[in-house]
């Protein structure tokens, strides 16, 4: 067996799609009408699709866990991130943590929260 996906639950399919392609440069691979499948394992599913799936309300920024994204050109990839999502809620900035990697937190458009860091 192995981990095929990783789904996360979005209010506003297209604008995260937009979201995720503009910022990591992953793609769509196949568009299943509120479910999107992506490269790298990434999957998109429409709030009300997960909600009636579940039978419960959906709680953004709850911070149980978070996607990972690795950048070599880390400061290149912040700029990006503040002139295409000026208003984008972090929750560190660019910072370097004790063992040299350097990283930066922030929550997508929908809550869910992100992690970009120098290669380790």
């Amino acid at each position: 067996m192995r981990l095929k996906n990783v789904l996360i639950v979005v209010k506003d399919i297209e604008k995260s799609r937009k979201f995720y392609h503009d910022l990591f440069g992953i793609d769509l691979v196949l568009d299943n009408d509120g479910n999107m499948i992506f490269t790298e394992g990434l999957v998109l599913q429409d709030e009300k699709i997960w909600k009636s799936f579940l039978g419960r309300d959906i709680l953004p920024q709850n911070n149980a866990c978070e996607l990972y994204f690795e950048e070599q050109d880390i400061e290149v990839f912040v700029e990006k991130l503040e002139r295409l999502y000026p208003s984008i809620e972090y929750v560190n900035r660019l910072m370097t943590h004790s063992w040299g990697q350097r990283v930066i937190r922030f929550y997508d458009l929908d809550g869910n929260l992100i992690e970009v860091g120098t290669p380790m």
